[in-house]
């Protein structure tokens, strides 16, 4: 409620001056606001967040280090085959060499798999293998095909 009090009678010309004064919600009850993450729906919600974080962690700490693995692989084989141009590697030396980096990252592949096509000018290396990975309850198979070539300059 708001209302008008007038000032102590008797005081001339100020008696009649008008004060206001704003007397609403004064010793009113508050009324309690709506909140309706009060009632459990955000502690679920970052429950479930929390959940998703962690599997995508866990997902990541299995999977990166395989493409991690392959991509240094693809780099020792363009290494290779670089210098094997260079050097005039047989495709045997080459082969050795590249197993050695395989068994080296631990990547399941054999020795017969590495594909090494040398000659004067070229050298290729190819290779084609998989890796078997589990997250949780799901299994599968990362396929990868890491290949490189380099010609000679002459």
């Amino acid at each position: 409620m708001s209302g008008w009090r007038s000032s102590p009678a008797g005081h001339g010309e100020k008696a009649r001056e008008r004060i206001r004064v704003y007397t609403e919600g004064i010793g009113a009850p508050r009324q309690p606001h709506e909140r309706g993450f009060e009632r459990g729906e955000g502690r679920l919600k970052g429950i479930i967040i929390v959940v998703i974080v962690v599997v995508a962690i866990y997902t990541a700490w299995k999977v990166v280090p395989v493409y991690v693995d392959e991509y240094q692989l693809s780099d020792k084989m363009q290494e290779q085959a670089r210098y094997a141009v260079v050097n005039r590697y047989t495709e045997d030396q080459i082969r050795d060499n590249v197993f050695k980096v395989i068994q080296d990252l631990d990547i399941p592949a054999k020795r017969e798999d590495i594909k090494v096509v040398s000659n004067n000018s070229v050298v290729k290396i190819s290779l084609e293998y998989s890796v078997p990975v589990d997250v949780l309850m799901y299994h599968t198979d990362i396929h990868f095909s890491p290949n490189s070539e380099d010609k000679a300059l002459f």
